[in-house]
């Protein structure tokens, strides 16, 4: 008679199928590590080497105590003026792991909190960024948050408040939040309208920063270490970023940004000529108008 324990303990089919079970069972181990369900790895998310920062005022010591009481903050200011840095900075500064979100018009709120997908072994829950700060204790950082819709952004309201919870309604769960986790939103107010504000009920939940363009000698140091050219050459190029700011609202919806200073800097830095530089980095990003690009060539050729 056949020894049918020994068959099925040793049959080749049965030892496979075993050994398929086991992996995925190691699988959604790993699933469940990274969806909020164990330890979670945001090593990713550290910012490892100390970004260049010049602050101008107090936002640095204001930070520190918003975040030591985790209020959540915002940050306002014009395209280019350092409010991202400033974040990645105090993100290193305090030692915390920093979750990025690029808002966009056509983000919902899944995108945030997270969805159910699918994949070979059937459905599976994935955390949205959101989430995964919330869950594991990160600073979540929304860019420019006005370009999201109103109905998606009410989702961090239970965050920002007493409760300092994050439901998750398709997948039943309440995410209460980790002690370290912060959020923080930025966006410009220049680019305000009916269709694109905050609510009122958003904004009342949020500290506030106001950044701006740097002063004049300030602003030069900056784009002088960032862009790698002499501090006589940056403050030119500073000059110009002044005379094109005069011209928001009289033909230019923007003035140039720090940031487009230290790309003609950084042109420059590369053995551009200096008016070609400019033109490639200032003058014909900022406006297709033909009679302002020719007042802003002029104020260019007023200082190269």
């Amino acid at each position: 008679m056949r020894n049918d324990t020994f068959m099925r303990t040793y049959s080749p089919r049965q030892e496979a199928m075993a050994r398929a079970a086991a992996e995925q069972q190691q699988a959604a181990a790993t699933r469940n590590a990274s969806n909020g369900n164990g330890a979670g790895d945001l090593s990713q998310y550290m910012v490892t080497e100390e970004p260049y920062y010049r602050p101008v005022a107090d936002e640095v010591d204001m930070y520190e105590a918003a975040y030591s009481v985790r209020m959540p903050i915002m940050l306002k200011g014009p395209t280019g003026c350092g409010k991202t840095r400033f974040v990645e900075y105090m993100a290193w500064k305090l030692g915390k792991p920093l979750i990025t979100v690029a808002c966009n018009e056509d983000m919902t709120a899944s995108d945030l909190v997270g969805r159910y997908l699918l994949d070979a072994s059937g459905t599976r829950w994935q955390d949205g960024p959101l989430s995964v700060a919330a869950r594991h204790g990160a600073i979540c950082y929304l860019d420019e948050v006005v370009e999201a819709r109103q109905d998606t952004t009410v989702v961090i309201h239970p965050l920002t408040d007493a409760r300092r919870m994050l439901p998750l309604e398709k997948k039943g769960e309440m995410i209460e939040a980790h002690p370290d986790f912060q959020i923080v939103i930025s966006y410009n107010p220049g680019y305000q309208s009916l269709m694109k504000d905050l609510k009122q009920s958003t904004k009342q939940r949020f500290g506030a920063l106001d950044f701006n363009y740097p002063e004049h000698e300030i602003e030069a140091e900056i784009v002088a270490h960032e862009s790698g050219i002499g501090l006589d050459m940056a403050k030119n190029l500073v000059h110009i970023g002044e005379r094109a700011r005069n011209l928001k609202g009289h033909g230019l919806d923007e003035g140039l940004s720090t940031r487009m200073l230290i790309y003609a800097g950084s042109l420059i830095s590369k053995g551009v000529a200096p008016l070609a530089a400019c033109r490639v980095a200032l003058v014909r990003p900022i406006t297709d108008d033909p009679d302002m690009r020719d007042a802003l060539d002029s104020a260019v050729t007023t200082y190269f």
